[in-house]
């Protein structure tokens, strides 16, 4: 059995680091400009999403937020159905690697719904 663990890392600037553990997801959120900025990297799989999601609702404070992908080196069917979900509520993909988004645009089993 795997042992999945989070593990939160606050520094002095305010940049908080979250290390998801098993499959190795590392995210970096900054804020510009009262927006929140969530630097992924690594794996995004299905044993993620709800974390992640989590995550996102609870920034409540700001306006906007986005998801920089640029650093993502592997996601699966349920990510990349998060991952739409996520653009269909308004958060902005930077940086999204061109296999992730032509699986989000031609994905026909993506849902756009919630997904917690």
């Amino acid at each position: 059995m795997t042992h999945n663990t989070t593990i939160f890392q606050y520094f002095s600037t305010g940049l908080q680091v979250a290390l998801l553990r098993a499959g190795m997801l590392k995210i970096r959120r900054s804020e510009d400009k009262g927006s929140a900025i969530f630097a992924l990297s690594g794996r995004i799989e299905r044993d993620r999403v709800p974390e992640l999601q989590t995550l996102f609702d609870s920034e409540t404070e700001v306006a906007n937020m986005a998801l920089d992908l640029e650093e993502v080196k592997l996601v699966d069917r349920e990510a990349v159905r998060f991952l739409a979900a996520c653009e269909a509520r308004g958060i902005q993909l930077r940086n999204c690697p061109s296999y992730i988004r032509e699986w989000i645009e031609t994905g026909s089993d993506t849902n756009h719904e919630s997904l917690s």
